[in-house]
């Protein structure tokens, strides 16, 4: 592969982490707060996207005619492994303990049942901030790691070089040389 379609890759690979970020549970929003099916797909979508990671590392790896930045392409992707089992282990505690609650609704009232209620909800919430960070360190990573791969092209840090301010000016005309003719157009800059 080259330059391009790896930093391709890699921005896509952060985008699906971005996804599933965008998707983590909010206990304090009542339109995304903790539900045990929705926790138990996006822990299944997590083990896919395991999978795809382990298959992008497969199908560079077993390359026989490998580039000479394929190996950090290997290693973003292979190091992007870790954040997603993290979530994924992050949003196992948090089934764990939609399912203790669902469990125990019954005994809400009791004293000892809600003091283990609301442990089990700042369980909740503090696995679901390990997975949100864990989620944006890859995204965070495989940008990074796309930046190094195919830096911005020649055109685009041209793009970012040039100034209006910077443009040198005028010299004035030579005297007795005639004037310049007025320009036909109006010339813009992007």
């Amino acid at each position: 592969m080259n330059n391009t379609s790896d930093a391709l890759a890699l921005r896509a690979t952060a985008s699906v982490f971005d996804a599933q970020r965008g998707k983590l549970p909010v206990p304090t929003d009542p339109h995304r707060s903790p539900d045990s099916v929705a926790v138990a797909r996006q822990i299944s979508e997590l083990g896919k996207l395991i999978t795809d990671l382990g298959d992008e590392v497969l199908f560079r790896t077993a390359d026989q005619d490998r580039e000479v930045h394929t190996a950090r392409v290997i290693t973003s992707f292979a190091a992007a492994v870790g954040p997603a089992g993290e979530a994924a282990s992050a949003l196992g505690a948090v089934a764990h303990q939609l399912s203790f609650l669902d469990q125990t609704e019954h005994l809400r009232d009791q004293p000892d049942a809600r003091n283990a209620r609301e442990a089990a909800t700042r369980v909740i919430d503090d696995a679901l901030g390990m997975a949100n960070t864990a989620l944006r360190a890859a995204v965070d990573s495989l940008h990074a790691a796309s930046a190094t791969v195919s830096p911005p092209s020649v055109r685009l840090h041209a793009a970012h070089s040039r100034s209006t301010t910077a443009a040198p000016a005028a010299a004035p005309p030579p005297a007795g040389a005639p004037a310049a003719a007025p320009p036909d157009r109006l010339t813009r800059s992007r």
